[in-house]
């Protein structure tokens, strides 16, 4: 018979009462054995260093030092598996908590079952996100990449295509029933934006965007 690995936990919540759920829930499961527990991320941390920990479950929000600067820290003195317990859901927590060394990042709304399989991933040495945070993750990737590639405001893009037709800055205002001067801001902007220097740069960029042709048409 193939004995069972052990997987040692280490709690890190403010909440006393949090911490005896979590360990009524996590003890029973056969192979998992909760073997410390912290009140802060301070307290948190030399835990971790001390017990080796397989898993530290670690909340975000904690005193005296926060769960992510914790996470940061554990990740560099010990070999631990970090999987982050949160009620935020915020992207810039998640993306902070990875870049901190984390493994995981799951809510405190999630069930029994999820938890337990979050625990095991991690210990795995795999990758856990909720999957509603990691579709929110993706969707926010893709936009940001969108957005790279197509730095340009409407209205920019409407300047940009008078600039490089010939128009003047008095001329484009006029057009665009704005002042001469939010006409300069503009082309300033996206001069800077696309990283150009002159009408000529404009021009070739429109040309090569397909934006004078889609005019022309």
């Amino acid at each position: 018979m193939i004995a069972m690995t052990t997987i040692t936990i280490l709690l890190a919540d403010d909440h006393a009462i949090v911490r005896a759920g979590l360990r009524l829930l996590l003890e029973a499961e056969p192979d998992f054995e909760v073997v410390g527990e912290a009140a802060d991320g301070v307290e948190a941390v030399a835990e971790a260093i001390r017990l080796h920990p397989t898993v530290v479950l670690m909340d975000v929000t904690m005193p005296r030092t926060n769960g992510l600067d914790a996470a940061a820290q554990v990740s560099r003195s010990t070999d631990s598996r970090i999987l982050m317990l949160s009620m935020q859901d915020d992207l810039g927590y998640v993306r902070r908590a990875f870049a901190a060394g984390a493994s995981g990042y799951v809510l405190k709304e999630v069930v029994h079952s999820q938890l337990v399989s979050a625990v095991r991933t991690v210990a795995a040495g795999e990758r856990h996100l909720d999957e509603t945070l990691e579709a929110r993750l993706a969707a926010d990737h893709a936009k940001q990449l969108r957005d790279r590639s197509n730095p340009l405001s409407p209205r920019e893009h409407a300047v940009l295509t008078l600039l490089a037709l010939g128009h003047t800055n008095r001329e484009i205002a006029d057009q665009l029933s704005i002042s001469i001067r939010t006409a300069e801001t503009h082309r300033a902007h996206i001069m800077q934006k696309l990283e150009l220097n002159t009408r000529a740069d404009l021009v070739r960029y429109a040309l090569a965007t397909g934006r004078l042709h889609n005019t022309a048409a």
